[in-house]
């Protein structure tokens, strides 16, 4: 291969790169969970020369450095999903041994600063790609360090304001969830709608893409009411929730983004109000993919947009029978970004980390399912729209194998 790739055009190179390097990662996600080894790329290998002396913790043995930036020492009990990351790193390279990857650890402390100072450490130390971090303000200032170096991010953050070219989001984006669950209902037929949305950054993101979705599919929407939460408080949840009673005859769905203990709560006030929910679909979003929402009766028939189950659900066993609890939800992405550095480190040759490899088109398959990087730094996944059944839910719409297919 290496003969013939000398013989080719820079363009004609770049598409084997790319064909290479998604072939061998679609692969080598999708398997992930199995012990599959990583793909190869001959030809290609590259010979770093003496590098930087590496000081704090490092996971692997690899010769590509890796920055690692979590909230080892986070105030106000947020140090936990750290160290939950760290572990779920540590457990993505002990499926891949053979992976030619060295992750520098570096507590960014939650904070902006935090995160510029370990973007910047872990930079000097010769990181050629930045994992993390979680929070948005260290995500902040880490793009700060990584942007003047031209290193790419990709951070685990929910927060869409600090996803920019080469800062990418490997998160769960709300606005991904309602573009599926608000399509999904569009093919079925629905075309009324209500809402009902936490007032707040995240209330505002999901009523803009509920709107823009609705519109799309040219449907209506009869009502949004917003409320406030303050602690236990849900008095306005309940207020709020009263008010929707009015037009449920005339709507044919109703959107509850919000998780915990609000969907049970919104139906359970409408019943006692006497309302009529027969005909109307309750619609979630990501933040009911919890045992307490999909187990509960209560919310029967009701659908909500998530990524795919059965590779997190191996990777939580592996998880809790190695550090003996069941990770949360999220602990997926840091496993992702690993194995994604991993196998690109090895597919893609010295354009490993560029812009045109990570923000390729047809994407990448993690244990997550199908997702990809845009080039204004936020991401697009292939999600499934779940049924919730009172124990569990059932896949009603699986997720797309690729992009072509659609959502």
């Amino acid at each position: 291969m290496a003969s013939a790739m000398r013989g080719k055009t820079d363009q004609q190179r770049r598409r084997v790169f790319l064909k290479t390097a998604f072939a061998g990662v679609g692969t080598m996600l999708l398997a992930g969970c199995m012990g599959s080894t990583l793909g190869s790329y001959p030809g290609e290998q590259i010979q770093p020369g003496a590098q930087p002396q590496v000081t704090g913790e490092v996971i692997g043995t690899g010769s590509v450095r890796v920055g690692l930036l979590l909230p080892l020492t986070s105030s106000g009990g947020n140090a936990s999903i750290g160290t939950v990351f760290k572990n779920s790193a540590s457990l993505a390279l002990q499926n891949f041994p053979n992976a030619d990857v060295q992750l520098l650890v570096k507590d960014t402390g939650g904070t902006a600063e935090g995160g510029r100072a370990a973007a910047q450490a872990a930079i000097s130390e010769g990181a050629e790609l930045i994992l993390g971090p979680v929070f948005s303000q260290a995500v902040s200032g880490a793009a700060t360090a990584a942007r003047a170096t031209g290193v790419p991010v990709i951070a685990f953050s929910t927060d869409t304001s600090v996803a920019a070219r080469g800062v990418y989001l490997l998160s769960f984006l709300p606005e991904s969830d309602v573009k599926r669950i608000v399509g999904y209902a569009n093919s079925q037929q629905k075309s009324s709608y209500a809402a009902l949305v936490p007032e707040g950054a995240y209330g505002a993101v999901v009523e803009a893409a509920f709107r823009q979705e609705v519109g799309r599919g040219g449907g209506r929407i009869a009502t949004i009411q917003r409320y406030k939460t303050s602690g236990s408080d849900t008095s306005d949840l309940i207020a709020k929730t009263s008010a929707l009673k009015s037009v449920l005859n005339n709507v044919d769905a109703l959107f509850l983004p919000a998780g915990g203990t609000v969907p049970a709560q919104v139906v359970q006030t409408l019943v006692s109000q006497g309302a009529n929910l027969g005909q109307v679909k309750l619609l979630g979003s990501g933040q009911w993919d919890t045992p307490q929402i999909k187990n509960n009766p209560v919310l029967a028939g009701a659908w909500f947009a998530g990524p795919e189950d059965k590779g997190f659900q191996a990777f939580a066993q592996r998880y809790q029978s190695t550090y003996g609890a069941r990770p949360p939800r999220n602990a997926s992405l840091v496993y992702d970004g690993v194995t994604l550095a991993a196998g690109l480190i090895r597919s893609a040759g010295p354009q490993r980390f560029q812009q045109s490899i990570l923000t390729n088109r047809d994407g990448f398959i993690g244990i997550d399912g199908l997702f990809r990087f845009q080039s204004n730094g936020l991401n697009e996944r292939g999600l499934s729209v779940y049924q919730i059944t009172g124990q569990g839910t059932q896949v009603i719409s699986p997720a797309p194998r690729d992009f072509r297919t659609g959502f």
